[in-house]
């Protein structure tokens, strides 16, 4: 098996609040808080190491809020490949949690020229059967088509998941990524429609598929996942039933899940199984899901589907 990498050029720490009776204009105090590391690829490399799988995080940090980054980066167990930046800080993004998911994200830093031809380099030096995740927002200091540049760089033979939304998703598909993840909405904004089941994701996924997707799992939240692999094969499932806890790094859970269960056994009825436990697993858990609870949710899955 290859190495496997993550590409998170924007990463955060998340300070999450509770507050009991949220006033505007006045004093508020927390009833809970955190403040943990995140973004979309940290998130892919959080729930793989979970299932046993070492990856690589990439991307930027900054300012003393980047060490703090890379220090509960290291608690994981993640290996680092983050660049520095000299200016700036590495964001905080602020998660009121009793106010109907009130979110304020900030901008995080400016990135250099020079620090992006870095981490440019780095991707330069992955050969065939390695893994690259490229996922989340790109920062407004950087091209629009930063993630294409990146994969245009790479070696043939390295296998590629791209995880964002809109025209970046788009644009990534000439270069035949091994899978996207798209959810509904994001699939429906893509061609002008409004998708809400399983069924209706198909046709429009097999169009993604034509303009150079090899494998497109797409994620309906309670409603499940559908997944057109490679081979011509079609899966769809309805979620496991569960309460949901919290929704956030549900779709980053999936992709990882889906990846690592094609690492383990190279089938995709495996693989997409895998994937919507671990989604669903997160889903149900107050942070990424742990091993053990995807592995128990994937036992449910297999049984019943």
């Amino acid at each position: 098996m290859g190495r496997v990498y993550t590409v998170t050029l924007n990463p955060s720490l998340d300070y999450t609040v509770s507050v009991e009776n949220f006033r505007l204009g006045y004093t508020n105090r927390t009833v809970s808080e955190s403040l943990t590391v995140g973004g979309k690829g940290i998130n892919v490399s959080t729930v793989l190491k979970h299932m046993g799988m070492e990856s690589t995080a990439l991307g930027f940090v900054a300012g003393f809020t980047g060490q703090e980054a890379e220090r509960q980066l290291a608690g994981r167990g993640i290996k680092s490949g983050l660049i520095a930046v000299e200016e700036g800080q590495t964001r905080i993004n602020v998660k009121l949690q009793s106010v109907e998911g009130t979110e304020i994200n900030g901008q995080g830093p400016k990135i250099p020229v020079e620090k992006l031809a870095q981490l440019m380099g780095m991707l330069s030096e992955l050969t065939a059967g390695d893994v690259l995740f490229l996922s989340g927002s790109i920062p407004s200091s950087l091209p629009e088509d930063t993630y294409l540049r990146m994969m245009e760089r790479l070696a043939e033979g390295v296998l590629t998941v791209v995880d964002v939304s809109g025209q970046g998703l788009v644009k990534a598909l000439p270069l035949h990524p091994f899978l996207i993840k798209p959810n509904q909405h994001e699939l429906g904004e893509i061609f002008g429609v409004t998708l809400t089941d399983r069924l209706s994701v198909i046709p429009y996924a097999k169009k993604l598929q034509g303009m150079g997707a090899r494998n497109v799992l797409v994620s309906l939240a309670g409603e499940g996942a559908a997944l057109l692999a490679e081979d011509g094969s079609v899966y769809e499932a309805s979620a496991p039933e569960g309460e949901l806890v919290n929704g956030v790094g549900a779709g980053d859970s999936m992709a990882a899940g889906f990846l690592a269960g094609w690492l383990e056994r190279l089938d995709y009825r495996h693989a997409f199984y895998m994937g919507l436990a671990a989604g669903s697993a997160t889903a149900f858990s107050e942070g990424l899901a742990s091993g053990e609870k995807i592995r128990a949710l994937y036992e449910k899955i297999a049984r019943w589907s």
